[in-house]
């Protein structure tokens, strides 16, 4: 085994963050046991200090590049948050909170991964009804993750001017690898529609065929999600280009009564039936859910209310629902 001068210079360069001199001492000890007759032992130390100086370089790529706010055309183009955001605060599927999970551990251990050659999931595809968390997710992973979280500006984005929108494209997935990220594509379908609609034109074939490139060819360490309220008008080439595809839903009743309960048991009435008032609120979506518990937890304090009573919660709900009706049918006006 290595000598005592040896193990003190390890020790010592390992203090002082010297990876150089260590991983040298580490070679001196592997060639001192190639010496002695153990090849096997040489072998597995010169494979730990290869894997180590990979693992090195691939952290440093993925390290964050800390900055305050996009500057210059960026700046019309992204606008930068740092969630604090955490997956413990969705209520979620059990099959979409493990997705969410396996994209986590795999981020967090991408190192790893990629020193094997392999590929950890970021190119990210979200499909469901609005206010169904589609947005908190993209501020979750970056809050889990520690990543500045940059959200496209699709009136940045997209231009009237010939091969404009597809030249602002480009600086967005250049930035992905200048400044690591959650990069968020909200409204997905305005790039993303299918080639040959009614109502296509060749810009949309352009701008459509020159994100289908760059995102192929996009190497970087930053996080890319895509979302939308209507998959079934996105082009069936996008689907290949995402690693994973994530589908919401609106909550069933069980998940209704988690949220309700989670944002308004603390100064609900103790015989609250939360089954009952999910059955009721059944049809809204997360987002609409947490406005209804907001109104109702507002009114409390504005009218000194020490608790709140089911019917409050209902009456809440309820006009929630008579709002989302007269949006949605304005809407489709």
């Amino acid at each position: 085994m290595a000598n005592a001068n040896q193990l003190k210079a390890l020790l010592q360069s390992h203090l002082e963050g010297d990876d150089s001199r260590f991983y040298s001492v580490a070679m001196q000890v592997a060639a001192h046991e190639a010496k002695r007759g153990h090849g096997k032992l040489a072998e597995e130390l010169r494979a730990l200090v290869d894997q180590a100086k990979a693992n090195r370089v691939i952290a440093a790529e993925c390290k964050t590049v800390p900055i305050s706010k996009p500057r210059g055309e960026l700046a019309n183009l992204l606008s930068v948050s740092y969630p604090k955001a955490r997956l413990g605060d969705m209520v979620l599927s059990s099959d979409l909170a493990q997705q969410l999970d396996r994209i986590i551990r795999e981020q967090r251990h991408a190192a790893e991964i990629l020193s094997h050659g392999l590929t950890p999931r970021r190119k990210l595809l979200l499909v469901g009804p609005p206010g169904t968390g589609k947005t908190m997710t993209a501020s979750v992973l970056a809050g889990e993750l520690g990543l500045p979280l940059f959200q496209v500006r699709l009136d940045g984005l997209i231009t009237k001017f010939m091969g404009e929108t597809a030249a602002k494209l480009r600086q967005i997935f250049e930035s992905t690898h200048q400044a690591r990220g959650v990069y968020f594509f909200d409204e997905f379908d305005a790039i993303g529609s299918q080639r040959g609609l009614a109502n296509d034109v060749g810009e949309v074939r352009r701008i459509l065929n020159s994100f289908l490139q760059m995102i192929e060819q996009d190497d970087s360490h930053s996080i890319i999600i895509g979302a939308t309220n209507h998959p079934d008008i996105l082009d069936n080439a996008l689907f290949r280009r995402f690693d994973d595809l994530l589908h919401y839903e609106l909550p069933d009743d069980a998940h209704i009564a988690s949220v309700l309960k989670s944002r308004l048991s603390r100064m609900a009435v103790k015989n609250t039936s939360w089954k009952r008032l999910a059955t009721k609120a059944n049809g809204l979506s997360y987002a609409e859910l947490s406005r209804a518990a907001d109104e109702v937890l507002k009114t409390a304090l504005i009218e000194r209310a020490e608790n709140i009573s089911e019917k409050d919660i209902s009456q809440a709900l309820e006009e929630r629902r008579k709002l989302s009706n007269r949006l949605s049918k304005s809407s489709q006006r």
